[in-house]
C-alpha cells in the first residue's frame, strides 16, 4: 500500500490554472498533490550574447524554493550569496527539457526565461516545474504569434515531465515525499506529446533495479506523461 494509498499507476491529483500573474507574457500555478509550482514566462526582445546574429531564439530557466516550501525552513539562496548546486542542476534541466519542443529558427532572435517558483513541496518539483514551465511557454509562444511578432509557431510539441520509482519493492507512478525518501530507486522521465523522450534521469537510492524494473517505470511514465498533456490541454482549452 503507498502511504496516500493511490494505485501504483496513479498520478497525483493535478491541477493547472493559466492566467494567475498579471504582468507575465504566460503564467500558470501547477499543482500535483501537495507540490505547488507557480511558473512564469518572460520574453526578452534579445537572444543571450552568444546567440547574436545567429537567427536562433533560446528558452531557458531559473528555479526556486521558498524558505517554508518544506516543512523545516531553507534560508533564501540570495541570502548565502550563491545558488546550491541543485538549484543550478534543476534550471538547467528545466530548460533542456522545454528547448527539445521548440524550433528555435521560427522563435527569432528572442529569449523566453521560464521562472519556476516551488510555494509548496511534497516531492516531483523539477518534474511540476517542466509540465507547468511549458503551460507558460505556450501561453507567451501564443502572444508573440497573435500581435504577429513571430509568423509561424516554434512550438514543436508538448513536454511533460513525471518521476517514478521502486517504493517497497513495486513500481510506482509520481512520487510523493513519503515514497521519495525511501525509495529503492527513483527516477524522473520527461517526454513529448509523441511519446519520445528528452531526458531520463534513474538512480538506484538503496537497491540495485533491474532492466526490466526499468522497462516498468518507463511504462508507468509514458502512461503518466500522457495524462498530464491531457491536463495541459485542459488548461489551454486546446
Amino acid at each position: 500500500m503507498r502511504p496516500s494509498g493511490r494505485q501504483l499507476g496513479d498520478l497525483r491529483p493535478v491541477s493547472i490554472e493559466t492566467g494567475v500573474m498579471k504582468h507575465a507574457e504566460g503564467s500558470c500555478l501547477i499543482r500535483m498533490g501537495e507540490t505547488h509550482v507557480l511558473c512564469s514566462a518572460t520574453i526578452e526582445d534579445k537572444p543571450p550574447s552568444f546567440l547574436k546574429n545567429s537567427g536562433l531564439g533560446w528558452v531557458t530557466a531559473e528555479y526556486g524554493m521558498l524558505p517554508r516550501a518544506t516543512n523545516s525552513r531553507n534560508r533564501r539562496e540570495a541570502a548565502v550569496g550563491k545558488q546550491s548546486g541543485r538549484t543550478q542542476e534543476i534550471q538547467r534541466l528545466i530548460g533542456r527539457a522545454l528547448r527539445a519542443g521548440v524550433d528555435r529558427s521560427a522563435l527569432g532572435e528572442r529569449q523566453i526565461v521560464i521562472d519556476c517558483d516551488v510555494l509548496q513541496a511534497d516531492g516531483g518539483t523539477r518534474c511540476a516545474s517542466i509540465t507547468g514551465g511549458w503551460v507558460a511557454l505556450r501561453l507567451a509562444v501564443n502572444k508573440l504569434l497573435a500581435s504577429g511578432q513571430i509568423v509561424s509557431d516554434p512550438i514543436l510539441d508538448h513536454v511533460a515531465a513525471v518521476s517514478c520509482g521502486i517504493y517497497a519493492g513495486q513500481s510506482v507512478l509520481d512520487l510523493d515525499y513519503a515514497e521519495d525518501s525511501t525509495a529503492g530507486t527513483d527516477g524522473n522521465f520527461i517526454l513529448t506529446g509523441r511519446g519520445k523522450l528528452i531526458e531520463v534521469q534513474m538512480s538506484a537510492e538503496g537497491s540495485t533495479f533491474s532492466r526490466d524494473q526499468m522497462v516498468e517505470l518507463l511504462d508507468l511514465a509514458e502512461a503518466g506523461c500522457a495524462s498530464l498533456i491531457a491536463a495541459q490541454k485542459a488548461a489551454l482549452g486546446q
